[in-house]
């Protein structure tokens, strides 16, 4: 299990009927119900993203003097430089804002600085650079926030900077022309989830005044860059990505067509998944390998025969950059094996390629469950630090926490990057070891696994699974639907990928289905033939030969549960006073035949003695014998409760042993009338 805690969200049953009353598929609103959709217009609203009103660029901070100094370049014809960052999000601001002021007859020089050799963001020697060429106004997209002594250099040199910005703000914003930011303290703007890209857009969208015709212009990019960077798929981001997603259907950009169609795309769905899993990582590869300009001049080209020689080249460096992180992960699993590291993992060396450890970063957390740090040291003492989080644990916090250690640091909540001395990187991972274990101690490491639902096999149809996309665009506050599938016993394991993933065939109640777990080893899951699993998966349509059928891609899976533990494990949770599903209520809910056998072995039992004492279990047992029922404990102890609750007898619990006495009663006893009951009902929705 990668998860500590498996929690499948419980729905209310009219909430599911009106949603299908409405003509929604059945497992679409199973969903939809889960996420507390009620009513068919709170769906319909949902599924139709493009109805998303867009904010007003200008209620962002700054945003103002941004467009006025933007235009007073346009109008003068200055040399504007687009500075942005090496990553996907960073590439697309810079190729969107660049096309926008060239497009308005600007003189744009679009900058990303080489990750290896420059950094990220802003540095000294790019703007002088960029001052020598003529530039006299820098625009920073997706990066600049904490670039307070870079932005003082430009002023004595005499260039103006405008930073657009979504990183999280230190205490100290640069003193730029402007600083357009939503997280800035002081910004009104109501949406904080914009990506780097989304806030270029909106600069585009307050410099031209005309906020449809740039959303319409530059949806693609904002789309790929807002997927890439993870960015909440809820709000406007909504609306931009679903906008972004039908040009990609049939892109218009160039660039963008020859990469897709040299990945695979061509001609298949597109989605936020194959955005986020194929496309995306070809742009960012060339970032990771120290040739952003790589990607930059793919997007920005209008040559087809140079297009398909830089989109070769992104697959061919995607390739690479996976061969090195396989490399690098392997060498980290050895050392962690050797000299295991509980709590929070920080691995440093000088061997290291600086552009991949971010994502064996999230490899390593993924597979010890806890936040690592991955430091790249260099010749001269400098150390340069990725790192991604687990849990809810807030890695900016952290970071924080240890700032008298590092040269800088920056990123958001969920991943970051940091600089540090190699001197000190023994005292930065004792202090971020004590940081986590405090953060996990209130909670915060938990990974709980957020399931919609649990399905059937018959629930699985390509039909239905093909309607969940229309829950698209989906991200974090709109994830893909996560579905649960239990009892599922394994019929084949196989290794796949060059040994990197795990194919399983799987068999529920004479219904087979295929299943990919990505970076998964059948020996180490202990995976055999025969074995029965519990899996959570994201569903998915697999096309081969003109055939379509249903496939899952496997999250995590556990043991599965026999009828008895995961009956008590339910009952637990309604003692806990969490709330059930309605199968989960319904298979709580005793029948009334169940009432009657009980009372009656009870009465049969406490004959002649003041007491009985014995376990639930035993008295299930004896009863199910006497009746001729199934033995059921859980519900047996539910009835229990109910009798309690209604005055009928009294229980005293000594660990696992009952001691039951009857109570003299005179008339009639309404159950009907238990308040454990018509709560369960309520939940069963009867």
């Amino acid at each position: 299990m990668k998860y500590s805690r498996w929690s499948v969200a419980p729905f209310r049953p009219e909430d599911r009927a009106a949603l299908e009353g409405a003509g929604l598929p059945a497992l679409l609103s199973a969903v939809l119900a889960a996420r507390g959709v009620s009513t068919p217009e709170q769906a319909r609203r949902l599924l139709d993203p493009g109805r998303e009103p867009l904010l007003d660029p200008l209620l962002m901070k700054d945003m103002d003097k941004a467009a006025r100094r933007v235009r007073l370049a346009l109008e003068r014809g200055e040399t504007v430089a687009v500075y942005g960052d090496y990553d996907v999000d960073g590439i697309t601001a810079t190729c969107l804002l660049t096309d926008f002021l060239t497009s308005r007859g600007g003189q744009a020089v679009p900058y990303i600085p080489d990750r290896l050799e420059e950094g990220y963001g802003l540095n000294r020697e790019a703007v002088s650079a960029l001052k020598e060429r003529g530039v006299s106004l820098i625009i920073t997209v997706d990066c600049g926030i904490t670039a307070v002594e870079e932005v003082a250099w430009a002023a004595r040199l005499g260039v103006d900077v405008v930073i657009t910005d979504h990183h999280e703000c230190v205490e100290r914003l640069p003193a730029a022309l402007a600083v357009v930011d939503p997280h800035r303290p002081d910004c009104p703007y109501p949406f904080k989830g914009l990506a780097g890209v989304g806030v270029a857009l909106k600069l585009a969208m307050a410099v031209s005044g005309a906020v449809q015709a740039v959303l319409n212009e530059y949806a693609d990019l904002a789309a790929v860059g807002t997927v890439a960077d993870v960015m909440p798929m809820v709000g406007e981001n909504r609306a931009i990505v679903h906008l972004g997603l039908e040009q990609l259907a049939h892109p218009k950009r160039l660039g963008l067509e020859l990469l897709m169609r040299e990945a695979g795309l061509a001609d298949r769905p597109v989605t936020s998944v194959s955005v986020g899993y194929t496309l995306a990582p070809r742009i960012n590869a060339a970032g990771r390998m120290g040739r952003a300009h790589l990607a930059l001049e793919l997007l920005l080209t209008r040559d087809s025969v140079r297009g398909a020689q830089l989109a070769q080249q992104l697959c061919d460096l995607n390739r690479e950059r996976q061969n090195i992180e396989g490399e690098i992960f392997q060498q980290c699993v050895d050392r962690l094996e050797r000299e295991p590291q509980p709590g929070a993992v920080l691995l440093a060396d000088q061997g290291w390629h600086q552009g991949v450890v971010g994502i064996v970063a999230s490899r390593l957390a993924e597979r010890y469950g806890c936040p690592t740090f991955m430091v790249c040291l260099s010749e001269d003492g400098m150390g340069k630090g990725s790192c991604r989080s687990w849990g809810n644990i807030n890695l900016f916090r952290l970071l924080s926490g240890c700032s008298d250690l590092l040269e800088g640091f920056g990123g958001h909540a969920l991943a970051a990057g940091f600089t540090v001395r190699a001197e000190r990187v023994p005292e930065l991972s004792r202090r971020l070891r004590s940081a986590a274990a405090e953060a996990a101690g209130e909670g915060e490491a938990q990974a709980v696994l957020e399931a919609d639902a649990v399905v059937r096999p018959q629930d699985l149809t390509v039909e239905a699974v093909e309607a969940l996309d229309r829950l698209e665009p989906c991200g974090t506050g709109n994830p893909r639907p996560l579905l649960v599938l239990p009892g599922a016993v394994v019929q084949t394991v196989a290794q796949v990928g060059r040994g990197r993933h795990l194919k399983l065939r799987l068999e529920v109640r004479g219904s087979v289905l295929d299943a990919i777990f990505f970076s998964a080893d059948g020996a180490e899951l202990g995976l055999t033939p025969g074995c029965r699993i519990d899996v959570a998966f994201y569903p998915q349509i697999n096309e081969f030969r003109g055939l379509r059928s249903v496939q899952i891609q496997v999250v995590d899976l556990r043991p599965a549960l026999t009828r008895a533990q995961a009956e008590r494990a339910v009952y637990e949770k309604y003692q806990a006073g969490q709330p059930l599903s309605a199968d989960e209520a319904r298979a709580l809910l005793p029948e009334r035949a169940e009432f009657v056998a009980l009372w009656r072995y009870l009465k049969r039992q406490c004959a002649g003695q003041c007491a009985l004492e014995d376990t639930a279990a035993r008295i299930a047992r004896g009863m199910a014998r006497a009746s001729g029922r199934r033995e059921a404990v859980v519900r047996t102890q539910l009835c229990l409760d109910v009798f309690a609750e209604r005055g009928l007898i009294q229980v005293q619990r000594r660990q696992d042993s009952l001691t039951i006495s009857l109570n003299p009663v005179e008339g009639k006893v309404d159950l009907d009338a238990s308040h454990i009951l018509l709560r369960l009902r309520r939940m069963a929705g009867e």
